[in-house]
């Protein structure tokens, strides 16, 4: 039993090992700018996810609308979550639309969308990129595995690959998103930058 818990913990310790590398470093400092250049310009974050990726796309909001490292105003930033919106678009539309519905509704030129997924292949995220960017957003993408349909789509993107399952994917995720905002933070307020 012992071995299967050492092993789990070594997987762990390689997604965080991902982060070290050259394109993980420069992703994350890309899209600390990204995101500090949309605020800084009065545009708001908007973010999705599916399962767990949905909750870190909230924790990712939650962390710029109410603080990181340090007490600093509120950032412009929502998850598409709301479960009234998704369950309605879902019932009415087809779930394949629950994000692009809501990037269509909220988004505006100058504003930026995020997706998280660990596959790549999440068809309802690719129709919101799209929406995204037919209507004038940049685009991000956290991205797994090989990137599936979503590989080259956004304008910035990053893909954690390697790993079989989405739970190791997902901790190297929301390790850069952690570090990212700590950089947006740095990048739009210099008494974070310590």
């Amino acid at each position: 039993m012992q071995h299967l818990i050492e092993h789990s913990v070594e997987e762990a310790i390689r997604a965080a090992q991902f982060l070290r590398l050259p394109d993980s470093i420069a992703f994350i400092e890309r899209s600390a700018e990204v995101i500090a250049q949309c605020l800084k310009q009065g545009g708001k974050i908007l973010i999705a996810g599916n399962g767990g990726s949905l909750c870190d796309a909230m924790h990712f909001a939650e962390e710029l609308t109410g603080q990181f490292r340090a007490k600093r105003p509120a950032l412009a930033a929502i998850a598409l979550s709301d479960p009234g919106h998704l369950s309605c678009v879902a019932n009415d539309m087809g779930f394949d639309l629950v994000f692009a519905r809501g990037v269509e509704a909220l988004g505006r030129p100058g504003d930026l969308f995020i997706a998280l997924t660990t596959s790549g292949n999440s068809p309802n995220l690719l129709a919101a990129l799209l929406q995204a960017k037919q209507q004038g957003l940049a685009t991000l993408a956290f991205l797994g595995k090989t990137g599936g349909k979503m590989k080259g789509v956004a304008d910035l993107e990053w893909i954690v690959s390697g790993f079989a399952y989405s739970d190791r994917i997902q901790e190297a995720h929301m390790a850069a998103i952690h570090i990212a905002i700590e950089r947006v933070e740095q990048h739009l307020f210099a008494y974070a930058a310590r």
